[in-house]
């Protein structure tokens, strides 16, 4: 139960946090065609993903609730394109670069393909 707590307030932190700083970014980027607040939030999220994923490996500075409160929750909320990033570069530092290729490759390309089939399930046209 400590668990869901935990993800329930950080994903609380993190939605509320992605939807003022992509509200920020397309306020000061309203005349862009590139959807800057979305492309901000994920490479962001990208960004603490790695610190601090980089931080609990190397000094082992995050507890097991900690972690949970802040890449299950906040970065959940925040954005998954951090946990993409995160398990790729995993696969990455493996050396399983073909696997990590076909992540990147296969996420995106189904990811395209769900919410094209979705639109049309919903009666919109793609």
């Amino acid at each position: 139960m400590k668990a869901i707590a935990l993800v329930a307030l950080g994903g609380a932190l993190g939605c509320v946090a992605r939807y003022k700083l992509s509200g920020w970014v397309l306020h000061h980027t309203i005349d862009w065609r590139f959807p800057a607040g979305t492309f901000t939030v994920n490479v962001l999220g990208c960004l603490v993903a790695g610190v601090l994923a980089g931080l609990a490996e190397k000094h082992d500075l995050l507890s097991a609730d900690a972690r949970i409160l802040l890449f299950t929750g906040l970065l959940g909320g925040f954005t998954t394109f951090s946990a993409f990033g995160l398990e790729t570069l995993f696969l990455l530092k493996r050396g399983e670069l073909a696997i990590a290729a076909a992540n990147v490759v296969v996420s995106v390309l189904a990811g395209l393909f769900a919410l094209w089939l979705g639109f049309g399930v919903g009666g919109m046209k793609a």
